[in-house]
């Protein structure tokens, strides 16, 4: 066993943990557990004890029977170069008693495998702590391990669990905790030679499960959701009457593409939470996020296309763009440019494992900083229609009518520049806290307001996109009476 562990103490060192993003096989890490373990109860026990130490396994192993007053392993073991942690395991002196004869009880600590062992990474938390595994007679049933938290991190709960051999994902129902405090974790565990053989601790610092949070984030949606198809519909109806000059069929579309790209986008984010909370299924997760990302720079980059639009309008006065030139390059630019972003960043980060989020069906932050592959193209966007209104505005000031431009086209200008300048800050601010909540992530106020902005973004394009237009809420207002009248007759 002693040529054995220092084999499996070379694949579990730390400074080759990243080249495990590319095994192919997801379960690797749980093979190599369970070939530990196999061999580890093969140990022969030299004058009653055996203590095998490397620098990333240690194994220990004594003689029991059912007079000894309660066994105790200790480990205290190297992590990642940042210090020493340490394990605690007892075997109760009532459990003990229940053996018909000596026997011999095995245990192995692994500091670095809880990072390795992570197959699914959609669980909602980390591994903090060793992962200690046990090898006892099946008469024995329960064990009391101390973890030591790797990251003693304050207001955070912590979750005993044992690793499911045959499911192979952690398991809660495997340990009861019995103490918690800043530094570590004591948990009373079922051992089960065919399930249950291996424990640890998790840790779930980024996620705040608070109800006041799932409860606005429902609503929210649920009115964006309202709002959004209600914007479309408006938009039907008074597609013929607003689209007969160029400028405002060119608006109007962008509008439309804008309100359809976020309608589609919160319907996934109630599919992303549906998939990670029911069917936890990776792949599943995975292709969630990448629409959910595609839909998401869609919207921006149509808000980008609204001010590449006022520019036009106001820089190329005596240059007509056709209807199907402009839609080809309003194609290009909505949804050319996120599908490049949004395969380019999966192609990149999935491979290494690192594409979603720890607990959550989004862009992984803390290991690659995927979510930049979203943040960056907004906030520069946003910064962009920024400028462009304040080009609108000192344009406009300094011109006069018939310098160039038609009164229509400037009266259009300035309706697309305030649909522009009203969005433009509120979806920034709604993605700036949502950023916020990555750097700060125990900050409830910052998830509160993001949880309000994201859910009422729909709202808002149908309040400045469609309500706030005089010329649309007329349109509205006549063919409601004109239906109103026909029903009546």
């Amino acid at each position: 066993f002693q040529s054995y562990s220092r084999i499996a103490n070379h694949i579990l060192n730390s400074s080759i943990i990243s080249n495990w993003a590319f095994v192919r096989d997801r379960n690797a890490g749980s093979i190599l557990l369970d070939s530990v373990n196999l061999f580890a109860g093969k140990l022969l026990l030299k004058n009653g004890s055996e203590s095998i130490q490397e620098h990333f396994i240690s194994t220990k192993g004594y003689s029991i029977h059912k007079n000894t007053s309660g066994k105790s392993f200790d480990f205290s073991m190297e992590f990642k170069n940042t210090g020493r942690i340490t394990g605690h395991v007892v075997i109760p002196e009532e459990e003990l008693l229940k053996l018909p004869k000596t026997s011999k009880a095995i245990s192995i600590a692994f500091p670095t495998l809880g990072a390795i062992i992570e197959t699914s990474r959609l669980d909602p938390g980390f591994v903090n702590g060793m992962v200690l595994s046990v090898s006892l007679p099946e008469e024995l049933r329960h064990v009391l391990l101390t973890f030591e938290k790797v990251n003693k991190l304050e207001n955070v709960e912590a979750q005993c669990v044992g690793w499911h051999s045959t499911e192979r994902r952690w398991d809660n129902r495997a340990c009861k905790m019995k103490s918690d405090n800043i530094s570590s974790v004591v948990c009373i565990c079922r051992h089960h030679r065919r399930t249950f053989k291996s424990f640890s601790i998790l840790m779930s610092p980024t996620m705040l499960r608070i109800a006041v949070l799932d409860y606005i984030t429902c609503v929210g949606l649920g009115l964006s959701i309202f709002s959004l198809v209600l914007c479309l519909t408006i938009e039907a109806v008074v597609w013929h009457h607003v689209t007969k000059t160029e400028i405002t069929y060119m608006r109007h579309f962008c509008l439309v593409n804008i309100a359809a790209s976020l309608l589609v986008a919160d319907i996934l984010f109630i599919l992303a939470a549906v998939v990670h909370n029911t069917a936890r299924n990776y792949r599943l997760c995975v292709a969630a996020t990448f629409f959910l990302h595609f839909f998401y720079l869609a919207l921006f980059f149509w808000m980008f296309t609204l001010g590449l639009l006022i520019l036009y309008g106001l820089l190329f006065v005596f240059f007509k763009m056709t209807r199907s030139v402009f839609i080809a390059i309003a194609f290009s630019i909505g949804y050319g440019c996120p599908l490049v972003v949004s395969i380019l960043t999966v192609a990149i980060t999935e491979p290494k494992n690192e594409y979603l989020r720890s607990g959550a069906c989004w862009l992984n932050w803390y290991e690659s900083k995927a979510l930049l592959a979203f943040v960056v193209p907004a906030l520069s966007i946003i910064v962009v229609n920024v400028v462009v209104v304040v080009v609108v505005v000192v344009k406009t000031g300094r011109s006069s009518v018939g310098e160039g431009c038609k009164s229509q086209d400037v009266s259009n200008m300035i309706r697309i520049s305030k649909n522009v300048a009203l969005l433009t800050p509120l979806l920034g601010l709604t993605w700036g806290f949502g950023l916020a909540t990555m750097v700060n992530s125990r900050s409830l106020a910052f998830h509160i307001t993001f949880a309000l902005l994201n859910a009422f973004q729909g709202f808002f394009i149908l309040l400045f996109g469609t309500l706030l237009d005089r010329k649309v809420l007329i349109l509205v207002y006549m063919n409601f009476f004109y239906t109103l009248r026909n029903c009546s007759l």
